[in-house]
């Protein structure tokens, strides 16, 4: 699915289920990792994992939908749009969008680490990050540091 295709389905379900035109603007977000989707309060657009769409299946992504609609349209009527509203718990039930969306799938990334050893005393230091060896020296004896 693209994001037109995207645009279009949320445009078909705020005019369906909200009985309200979707005016802004709607495309899938892949720097988002742990959330369904996000409505943004200064612009009005409406972000949606692409996981979403690929871990699970197309009931999911509506359900993410409406959720983030539901946000859009109680905010820009000046309603309760937050999670711990009254209004929003109540229009949520009402359109049957999730309450909460399913945590993706994480891939497991491989972390390098980096081992460097002291040239005089021999203290070794695991790292996560790269560490420049012209700038530090061991802590313990001020030596010169090598990576490993």
């Amino acid at each position: 699915m693209t994001d037109g295709q995207l645009q279009q389905l949320v445009m078909q379900i705020s005019s369906n289920d909200f009985h309200q035109p979707f005016c802004h603007r709607a495309y899938f977000n892949a720097r988002l990792r742990t959330t369904g989707g996000r409505y943004q309060l200064e612009s009005h657009n409406i972000d949606i994992n692409p996981k979403m769409l690929t871990d699970f299946d197309e009931q999911t992504l509506i359900g993410v939908i409406k959720h983030e609609l539901c946000h859009y349209h109680l905010h820009l009527s000046g309603s309760g749009y937050r999670h711990r509203d009254a209004d929003f718990k109540q229009l949520l039930v009402q359109v049957g969008g999730s309450r909460y969306a399913p945590t993706p799938k994480q891939r497991t990334q491989v972390k390098t680490r980096y081992i460097y050893q002291c040239q005089r005393c021999g203290l070794i230091y695991h790292r996560k990050r790269r560490l420049d060896t012209t700038r530090y020296t061991c802590g313990r004896c001020r030596g010169h540091i090598k990576l490993v």
